[in-house]
């Protein structure tokens, strides 16, 4: 279960360390000093870079960053647009709004575990206790209660019966994270699917006209691309589409 906690916390720690840390004065390494909850910012940064790896893939997990990217790709599929934004626009956006809706955790857990850790009142125990409560509630607030049941299901037909009577919040994060996963994808299909009407009833529209019109070799993309992108433009679609990914979560 620590282990659970530690890999939870840790893109918290990688976001909020760089913007609290100060420069280590006489800092010693000291691997007891680490066991016992000393605080020491030359061992953190030595555990920061070593697990700072997989700090990618946890973004991906226990945030909103699947969710945004999935639908701003869906965005650029119904435009049609192939390559335009790139993939890094997209992902920096993602990452924009990912921060922007994480900030009330974030900060949360700066106030309950980090700020303190930092002061050396508690050990890294009670810090990983503190830490892990609100993004592991934040993500019971984003799942569905038929997701959480799944999962919940298949530990107690795999043995672990231990979970048959726990409330939500009180469940184990190898429950928790992939109901949250399924609950994000699942979202973010539905609201896919909502882009791509207007545009598939633009591309079926002109569709229609060209073979009326007997431009049966003209292919459709060509003439409907600029409909869409102009139609896009006029409602604020990107501000829309920001607007109601971050109402989502609210």
């Amino acid at each position: 279960m620590a282990a659970q906690k530690v890999l939870v916390v840790m893109p918290v720690i990688a976001i909020l360390f760089f913007l609290t840390a100060t420069k280590a004065h006489g800092a010693e390494l000291s691997v007891e000093g680490l066991l016992a909850g000393e605080s020491s910012d030359t061992v953190k940064i030595i555990v920061l870079m070593t697990l700072i790896t997989i700090v990618p893939t946890l973004l991906l997990m226990m945030t909103c960053f699947g969710r945004i990217i999935i639908v701003l790709s869906f965005l650029r599929n119904a435009l049609g647009t192939q390559q335009t934004p790139p993939n890094q626009i997209l992902v920096g956006l993602a990452l924009a709004i990912t921060f922007f809706v994480m900030s009330p955790v974030l900060t949360e857990i700066n106030n309950v575990a980090l700020q303190p850790y930092n002061a050396g009142t508690i050990n890294t125990q009670q810090f990983l206790d503190r830490a892990t409560a609100p993004i592991e509630k934040w993500m019971l607030k984003q799942t569905t209660n038929t997701d959480v049941d799944l999962f919940k299901n298949l530990s107690i037909q795999a043995g672990q019966t231990d979970v048959e009577n726990l409330a939500p919040e009180q469940l184990p994060l190898t429950i928790v994270i992939p109901a949250f996963i399924i609950s994000e994808l699942k979202r973010a299909f539905l609201i896919g699917f909502l882009i791509f009407i207007p545009f598939l009833i633009i591309d079926m529209i002109v569709s229609s006209v060209l073979m009326s019109m007997g431009m049966m070799m003209l292919p459709p993309v060509m003439i409907s691309l600029p409909f869409k992108i102009m139609l896009f433009v006029v409602v604020d679609g990107w501000g829309l589409l920001v607007k109601t990914l971050i109402m989502t979560y609210n």
